[in-house]
Parts: C-alpha cells; structure tokens; sequence
C-alpha cells in the first residue's frame, strides 16, 4: 500500500523579528497548543540573550546557535540479511534545522531551577560559543557517524 503524501503547510513568518525561523523554533517550544505561551517564551528568551550577549540583534546570535548545533551526516538503522546495520547518511537541510532546534530545546529544558525562556537563551548562548548540549548531542551524533563509516555501502 501506498504510503499518504506528507503536505508542507506554508509556514508565516513571526511577527517581531519577521522570520520563519523564529516561527518555527516557536511551534517546537509550543506543548499542548499553547501558542501564545509559546510566542511569551520566545520572546522573553530573545529579549534575555539581548541583555547577556548584549548584542543589538538577537537573531545573529540565534542563527550562529542553530548553525552550531546543525549536524552534517547521522546515522539510520537499516536491516541486512538479519543484521540491523547503523548507516551513515547526509542529513537535509530541512531536517538539520529541525535537529538543531529539538537539540537545544531538549538541552533547556533537561536543565531545573530557572525559568524556561532563561534557560532557552543560557542554551542558545552557549551553542553560539560551540559550546552545551546541544552542540555536545552534535558531535555525538558525528562520532556514530564515523564509527559507522564502514557500513556506508548499503545507503539507500
């Protein structure tokens, strides 16, 4: 059976900083549909790596982060002959945003005593420095990639 045809929804740019990356680091933060606790969140996180990055745009710091902690190859599970084989794999551009920003996300909120909007900035700061979680789950997932180099040969 055929499988269904993912349809990409258009995506509107935030309404602050005018950016469809910001919208969808939004829609990642965002639980149970709450959208415009999500949109406080990001904001006051913004707002925050204003004060201690003390940069005038936040948006630099916020893309340099995301371009840090965006992975170049993984690894997908692939079954042989029996054997479940790690292959090492390209990732697309879509889908290295999309880890980047979980990644960072996760690294926050992994983290206890602030509040989640602090933690998000402390995070993305950091990831800016190549430094945190997020960046260390990076190349993590280069490590596995290079161990892995061997199986290649059955990418699909």
């Amino acid at each position: 059976m055929r499988r269904k045809i993912n349809i990409k929804r258009e995506l509107k740019p935030d309404l602050t900083y005018q950016s469809l990356k910001i919208a969808k680091f939004t829609n990642y933060v965002m639980e149970s549909g709450k959208k415009n606790t999500a949109r406080a969140i990001v904001a006051d996180c913004l707002e925050a790596i204003k004060e201690q990055a003390k940069v005038e745009n936040p948006m630099e710091v916020f893309e340099t982060a995301l371009k840090n902690t965006a992975p170049q190859m993984e690894v997908r599970s692939r079954r042989v002959g029996g054997a479940n084989y790690q292959v090492p794999r390209e990732v697309r551009e879509s889908r290295k945003n999309a880890l980047s920003m979980k990644w960072i996300i996760d690294a926050a909120r992994s983290k206890k005593g602030k509040p989640i909007a602090l933690k998000l900035a402390d995070e993305i700061i950091a990831a800016s420095k190549n430094e945190g979680e997020a960046v260390k789950k990076r190349e993590n997932v280069h490590k596995m990639a290079e161990a892995n180099k061997a199986f290649a040969h059955f990418a699909w």
